[in-house]
């Protein structure tokens, strides 16, 4: 072995080199203090090794960035890991630096002749900054692509060439494909390289005036190695085993793919810029301007940083004291308002709500590329596009949740509220039936036990109320009444219908009605997706008697549904409205062809006729394609989730916070 070392030393110089880079001074003794430097070259190789096996498998184009990201996480072998380790080593890189130059400040190592190695470690650190951002947005999903847009929005108002700076960061005008590639090749080489020329200046002047000591009494003095070298290399194992815990136990996260024309209301940026993201918030800071916020301000912390080593020599020890008073005040403002913002954000129900709905999302994109179809070869973009589990909570909270709810809520799990005049935000009461359980077994069974308890939702709205005034006034008024119609008559008896001698017939014309509709249900409890329920073919042809002959006992005896409406049973064909007979059609009632026509033309002879108030929806309004995807949802017609749906809130109370920014308006889901 000496005989080998003695050849390579001979030809490489390798002796020197080791003496030079291991048997440095270390006046006072190793210190735990002094392990900042070496975790953060650490961090960073760490980084450069990840970094490169992600570089073989990603795709950087809007069509695959998430596609690659997701073959990552969930298809190549320990790429989830992998992936996990570069993402919470890029965290521990700014939480080390942070550290780091606390304690370069603390220790005066910005003093002179070491001002040059301070600026130098301040260019490192906006450059590893830089990297962060650059990182954010590569797995072209929700998260990433409205939190960098905001970052390149920021840019644009920078004094003088805002313009330009965001058109050379997004690569055009457009936010888009040039965005992706150019932030790219920032992220995987330009910034990268400066980082190591700057890293190799840094450690160069920082060997050349030595170690800045604390206290040269506090140990002997030794050299770095061992002593030194051990007490890095336990913080560096330190460090290793964090990332590692984290990139096991909570991973990277990968949300839904980047989709512009969907809003992403949860978008925050990393928590270690939360706290620029509050200060932003602050309602002063907002009269005065983006620009004062997000570019004056932190370029003086930056000059205030920059100035320290000038401070200490014209103030001297007071200077001093000065720079180590403004880190530390600095460091508590970025704590309390990290803080400030991780509170508000877990207390504010509208954001808690966009963040549900992103969780939901990520799932489903996760669940549809692992499922039979794959991802599409027009990009993973398109799987929740096309995805009546995704799209119809959507469209339902945008067409139907100004009068209807879906299990109490606006079908994106957000309450419809209004602000009163004494300051609360109240739940607005429905105006039409919840749809939640639609074409369900309790939902049929409902209307046929209680048909005036089932709509009473109607009372709320106001064309009830003018209608009842206008009655009681004597005018003849024509309109929907849930407690006063044929239906309601003979459903309010349901001490007769619920009797023990008519328990087979109800449970029959229940299954009857139910099978009608063609589809399964799935409760607002499951989580196990969309699934046909089984059906009784006895009990389904017995309902068919009784709903056409009338097979009941009782104060109902002889009664049947076909006493008022036709086309019982039969296939769902359009009536025309001279040939309608006044009474909605049950005709395959509840189905997707009996919706789809319902929703287009509930004011047909063979709906709702003259009586009713709902707004027919035009392809204009509501495009065939987008009928199809809600009609999908209400019908459970979609593939099977395990996803979890949203809560029921059907019982919430009608009071739920002081605070008017705790829930959406009601005009914002409309």
């Amino acid at each position: 072995m000496n005989a080998l070392i003695s050849w390579l030393d001979d030809r490489t110089g390798i002796k020197g080199l080791m003496n030079e880079a291991l048997y440095e001074r270390v006046p006072g003794g190793a210190r735990w203090r002094y392990v900042w430097g070496s975790t953060l070259v650490f961090t960073f190789t760490l980084q450069v090794i990840t970094g490169f096996m992600l570089w073989s498998a990603y795709s950087p184009s809007t069509r695959t960035a998430w596609e690659s990201v997701y073959y990552i996480q969930h298809e190549m072998t320990m790429g989830f890991l992998i992936r996990g380790i570069h993402h919470f080593a890029a965290q521990a890189m700014v939480v080390l630096m942070a550290i780091h130059l606390v304690q370069v400040v603390i220790d005066g190592a910005y003093k002179a002749p070491r001002e040059v190695n301070f600026w130098l470690g301040m260019v490192l650190m906006m450059i590893v900054l830089g990297l962060s951002l650059t990182g954010y947005l590569l797995p072209w999903d929700q998260k990433g692509y409205y939190a960098t847009q905001v970052t390149t929005n920021i840019m644009s108002v920078t004094p003088g060439v805002g313009s330009e700076v965001q058109v050379l960061a997004q690569g055009g005008s457009q936010y888009g494909h040039m965005t992706l590639t150019r932030f790219f090749a920032m992220h995987a080489g330009v910034l990268p390289a400066l980082l190591v020329a700057f890293l190799v200046l840094h450690i160069y002047v920082f060997r050349r005036h030595g170690l800045t000591v604390h206290d040269e009494n506090h140990a002997p003095t030794t050299n770095f190695w061992p002593d030194q070298v051990l007490k890095d290399a336990v913080a560096c194992l330190i460090v290793l085993a964090v990332v590692m815990l984290l990139a096991i136990f909570k991973g990277a996260e990968l949300s839904a793919p980047a989709d512009p024309a969907v809003k992403f209301d949860a978008a925050r940026p990393e928590w270690y810029f939360l706290f620029l993201f509050r200060f932003l918030r602050f309602h002063a800071v907002e009269a005065i301007g983006l620009q004062f916020g997000a570019i004056v301000v932190p370029g003086l912390i930056m000059g205030v940083i920059a100035l320290m080593p000038l401070t200490h020599k014209f103030l001297g020890d007071f200077g001093h004291t000065l720079n180590k008073a403004f880190i530390w005040l600095l460091g508590g403002c970025i704590v309390v308002l990290t803080a400030m913002a991780m509170i508000e954000d877990s207390n504010e129900a509208a954001h808690q709500a966009a963040l549900a709905e992103a969780h939901r999302d990520a799932g489903r994109a996760r669940e549809l590329a692992s499922g039979p179809d794959k991802i599409p070869v027009d990009g993973a973009v398109e799987l929740l596009r096309r995805d009546p589990f995704t799209q119809g909570p959507r469209l339902f909270a945008k067409h139907c949740s100004s009068c209807h709810r879906y299990n109490g809520h606006d079908g994106r799990g957000s309450l419809i509220t209004e602000k009163t005049e004494a300051g609360d935000v109240q739940v607005l009461p429905p105006t039409a039936a919840d749809l939640g359980n639609f074409a369900s077994r309790d939902w049929m069974r409902s209307i046929v036990v209680d048909y005036p308890a089932h709509f009473a939702s109607w009372k709320n709205a106001n064309w009830y109320k003018d209608a009842v005034k206008a009655e009681e006034a004597g005018e003849d008024v024509l309109y929907l009444d849930p407690d006063n119609s044929e239906m309601s008559d003979w459903s309010g008896l349901p001490e007769a219908i619920t009797a023990p001698e008519n328990e087979e017939n109800l449970k029959a014309i229940v299954e009857f009605l139910y099978a009608e509709a063609g589809h399964g249900f799935q409760s607002a409890s499951s989580e196990n997706g969309a699934s046909k329920e089984a059906l009784d073919a006895a009990l389904i042809e017995k309902g068919r008697a009784v709903a056409t002959e009338g097979a009941w006992a009782g104060d109902i005896e002889g009664t049947s549904c076909a006493d008022c409406h036709t086309s019982l049973g039969d296939d769902f064909a359009v009536t025309p409205d001279d040939e309608a007979d006044g009474y909605p059609t049950l005709a395959k009632y509840g189905s997707a062809a009996w919706l789809k026509d319902f929703i287009r033309h509930p004011g047909a002879a063979r709906h709702y006729g003259d009586k009713n108030q709902m707004p027919a929806y035009s392809p204009s309004q509501l495009t065939d394609t987008e009928l199809d995807l809600l009609v999908r949802w209400m019908t459970a017609d979609y593939l099977p989730s395990d996803v979890a749906d949203y809560p029921d809130r059907r019982q919430q109370e009608s009071t739920v916070s002081t605070d008017a920014g705790n829930s959406p308006p009601a005009e914002d889901a409309n």
